[in-house]
């Protein structure tokens, strides 16, 4: 029997994800046979997805006109949907979660995204959507903001799994890291066991050559050209090589021997946006061990029928990755801007559709009553 190339992917050390989640999917049987027959063992959701999914089709009507009677608040609604579908998701990939030790089975939740420069709120929000899901294979999604790495270190002290979003910069990445280890430490020095603490970096791969090959266009010379769709790539490449190198320190391995976990690279935003470039290319040039890839359903599809797995594509290709952020750079495109402004855009981004999410859910409560 011929593999396909999610099931080589799978083979290949590449947790594959799904990036979407629903109540619709959930009770149709959707989810589950994307398990069985996409080597689907993960699902991540965030506010953009739970807006879509409120917004079609009558899969909470019930749960809504429950709330409305009950008359909670907008905000209290959402908070009590979102985390029925994904305690409903953990079950479903509870078996995943025991066959990998807690690697995978995971299902991750965000915090709301108008915290993410109140890391108080951040923790606090953390632990009560952590505690109301009540699933040891959830995942509570932190922004990779300054604020958000005081969180991160609290939240895995506490014993909570940690997704960490929106990661566009190598910096940012090594600051995560050192969030993530310095979270085990306290962990450790307060008797928590390690072993059941897992996190996940995830790290945004097309939003950057979006915003590259904007700049890159308006420049419009031949070697501007010919770097297009490749800073995403070279981007996610490194921040593998950061992932190594952190992970292979003294501090590191001694929380490692005391039953710690690394926390993988995740890569976020594979959904290619630019036509010209191949549907897969942000899954079959990123293949390399101990990696996620969570991937839009779009994304997952494509590369089922035309991915061309080859292997690992990532180590060995460092010195390339970097020639390629060296040759933007000397085009005059600055890197620390471009990150800088896609930080803030995507947490601008999450609020906008946070928002929608509550118009949406207040629509609905107000059409029960």
């Amino acid at each position: 029997m011929t593999t396909n190339p999610l099931a080589a992917l799978s083979a290949a050390g590449v947790s594959i994800w799904l990036d979407d989640l629903s109540r619709e999917r959930i009770n149709s049987g959707g989810l589950q046979r994307l398990l069985a027959e996409r080597s689907v063992v993960g699902v991540t959701t965030n506010p953009t997805i739970f807006a879509g999914a409120l917004a079609k089709g009558a899969a909470y009507d019930e749960q809504v006109a429950a709330l409305a009677k009950s008359n909670v608040s907008v905000t209290e609604a959402v908070f009590e949907i979102t985390t029925d579908d994904v305690a409903a998701g953990c079950d479903i990939l509870r078996p995943v979660y025991d066959s990998t030790d807690g690697q995978d089975g995971r299902v991750s939740i965000e915090v709301e995204p108008g915290l993410a420069h109140d890391a108080a709120g951040t923790i606090e929000q953390g632990t009560q959507l952590w505690a109301k899901v009540n699933r040891p294979n959830a995942m509570i999604k932190v922004p990779a903001t300054i604020a958000g790495l005081e969180a991160i270190t609290a939240l895995i002290a506490e014993g909570i799994s940690v997704n960490v979003t929106l990661i566009f910069s190598l910096e940012r990445y090594r600051e995560v890291i050192n969030a993530y280890l310095t979270g085990l430490e306290r962990a450790k020095d307060a008797g928590v066991d390690l072993a059941g603490i897992r996190s996940v970096a995830s790290f945004f791969v097309s939003r950057v050559d979006t915003e590259i090959d904007k700049r890159l266009d308006a420049i419009g010379t031949e070697k501007a050209t010919a770097l297009r769709g490749k800073a995403g790539i070279a981007n996610a490449r490194l921040a593998y090589q950061v992932f190594e190198q952190a992970f292979d320190t003294e501090r590191a391995k001694s929380l490692l021997a005391a039953g710690a976990h690394v926390q993988r690279p995740l890569w976020a935003s594979t959904g290619v946006k630019d036509p010209t470039l191949d549907p897969t290319s942000y899954v079959v040039e990123l293949v390399a061990p101990n990696v996620v890839n969570t991937m839009p359903e779009k994304t997952m599809e494509a590369t089922f029928e035309q991915g061309v797995i080859r292997g690992d594509t990532i180590t060995g290709a460092y010195a390339e990755a970097n020639e390629v952020l060296d040759d933007i750079d000397s085009l005059g495109i600055s890197y620390d801007e471009v990150v800088g402004l896609l930080e803030k855009e995507g947490v601008d981004k999450f609020i906008v559709s946070w928002n929608e999410l509550l118009d949406t859910v207040s629509a609905a409560l107000e059409a029960a009553r």
